[in-house]
């Protein structure tokens, strides 16, 4: 498949959601998981749920691609006991799903469905009623305007938190040091169905407080408690469907072990997906950048489409920063307990100093790769739909479409506007607007900078387009 410089977004209007994208979808898993009935009966699940097809493999994940080639899906769900989804599983899956094709970018969206138990794990497949996000808390800052309701809990000062009722406005608000009990009372009770953190973390706990001391919250025999400073225990029992986003914290998603903060997510927590790295994250590129695209113009892409479409993003940026580096795999992320990775990795793509391009070089490469995404990844989980600044459209017409995108306000976007495409395209030919300079691939549209535009502008791009046939790629 070739690809080619566009701006496109596909979308139902200003106040609507993309519609879905089309497409297959294949279940991948071991034969060893496969031939367990507790684990096959998730596997039966979503290929029921998908009118999905179904691909084993005996070794390594990778030896799975001739059949993920043929059948060239829209998704890949790949179903694994938690002693298979550790660290170096998420990083061959990542490569995997970019080499469908020739070019250089992702090709399917994914998502690692697992679980503390096979009954987690089922529980997850099995969810097919989409989740619209209204209500959300977070342990760190975020803009509670984007919900109907929520809270967040500040790392940063002790006792403070931020709260916006029903038909209210968010206020800040002066709560107790140890915030630890409170957090949990908020999921229990109020259940949010998005809850971001970030700060200091591990594969077994998560540090409330960033710059003072606070609670933890951590894994204790499957099941997510809340501990404070006096070593009280707060059980979570939180079981409305919510996403989770660990859009800071190191290790969060690291599956060392069974009992772990992203397996005890999965669980008591609720979550039906969860984004978290598996290694100490010091640039953020993909953590934050999924957060900014789930909640720039709000409703327009889901979790899923949010973490595909922050890693595409990285992806471009190294083949446009370093396309003579930028397919390079780093073989090492154990930064937690060998501080001499990144100076390896350093001299192994000719830096002999540490300055802003060896870090973002290194930072894109050491985040393409290292953030998992657990659950079914077209399981629909966005925020409420609500009026945007910027009007978006797609139309087509005997294989020629016409995109326009007007700003009703003065409007500025956090990241760079993409979308999925409704169905895979092949041989475009821009006919105008090819200076807005963004990328099409058969899969997604993205345009090289944020959108910039005062009321009234607008953008336009007409291309002609066909459909991909099977062997085309």
């Amino acid at each position: 498949m070739k690809y080619i410089a566009l701006f496109a977004v596909l979308a139902a209007g200003s106040a609507g959601g993309a519609p879905r994208p089309g497409g297959g979808y294949a279940v991948v898993v071991s034969r060893a998981t496969h031939e367990q009935t507790a684990w096959r009966e998730v596997v039966d699940a979503l290929v029921r749920k998908h009118g999905a097809k179904t691909i084993l493999y005996d070794d390594a994940v990778g030896s799975c691609l001739p059949e993920l080639k043929r059948l060239f899906p829209r998704y890949a769900c790949f179903v694994a006991r938690p002693d298979e989804a550790g660290r170096r599983f998420v990083v061959d899956v990542h490569r995997l799903t970019r080499k469908l094709d020739a070019d250089p970018y992702g090709d399917v969206l994914w998502g690692i469905v697992t679980g503390y138990s096979p009954a987690d794990a089922l529980r997850i497949a099995s969810t097919a009623e989409p989740l619209v996000i209204r209500r959300a808390g977070a342990g760190t800052g975020l803009d509670l305007d984007l919900f109907d309701a929520g809270k967040w809990f500040s790392e940063g000062k002790a006792g403070l938190y931020c709260e916006k009722l029903p038909g209210g406005k968010p206020e800040n608000k002066q709560g107790p040091a140890d915030s630890t009990k409170a957090i949990v009372d908020f999921l229990n009770e109020e259940k949010p169905a998005l809850f971001v953190t970030s700060g200091h973390a591990t594969e077994r706990d998560w540090q409330i407080g960033y710059s003072y001391r606070n609670g933890q919250f951590r894994c204790r025999g499957g099941k997510l408690v809340g501990i404070d400073r006096e070593r009280n225990v707060y059980p979570v029992d939180s079981p409305n469907p919510k996403v989770y986003l660990g859009a800071g914290n190191c290790l969060i998603g690291h599956i060392k072990r069974r009992d772990c903060m992203a397996l005890v997510w999965l669980g008591s927590g609720g979550a039906n997906q969860f984004v978290g790295y598996t290694v100490n994250t010091w640039f953020g590129a993909m953590g934050w950048g999924t957060k900014d695209r789930l909640l720039d113009l709000p409703g327009r892409h889901n979790l899923a489409e949010a973490f595909f479409l922050a890693n595409q993003e990285i992806v471009r940026r190294l083949h446009r920063k370093f396309p003579d580096q930028a397919d390079v795999d780093l073989d090492r992320y154990d930064l937690e307990t060998d501080r001499t990775v990144l100076g390896r990795a350093a001299a192994r793509l000719g830096y002999r100093t540490w300055d802003k391009t060896l870090r973002e070089h290194l930072g894109l490469l050491w985040d393409r790769d290292t953030v998992a995404f657990y659950g079914d990844p077209a399981w629909d989980a966005r925020l409420a739909r609500r009026e945007l600044p910027l009007a978006i459209t797609l139309t087509e017409k005997a294989g020629t479409f016409t995109f326009t995108v007007r700003a009703t306000r003065d409007a500025k976007s956090r990241k760079p506007p993409a979308v999925l495409l409704p169905r895979r395209l092949a041989d475009v030919k821009v006919t105008a607007g090819a200076e807005h300079d963004p990328l099409i691939t058969d899969t997604f549209l993205m345009l090289a900078k944020p959108a910039d535009l005062k009321a009234g502008e607008t953008m336009e791009v007409v291309f002609g387009a066909k459909p991909l046939e099977r062997g085309e790629h």
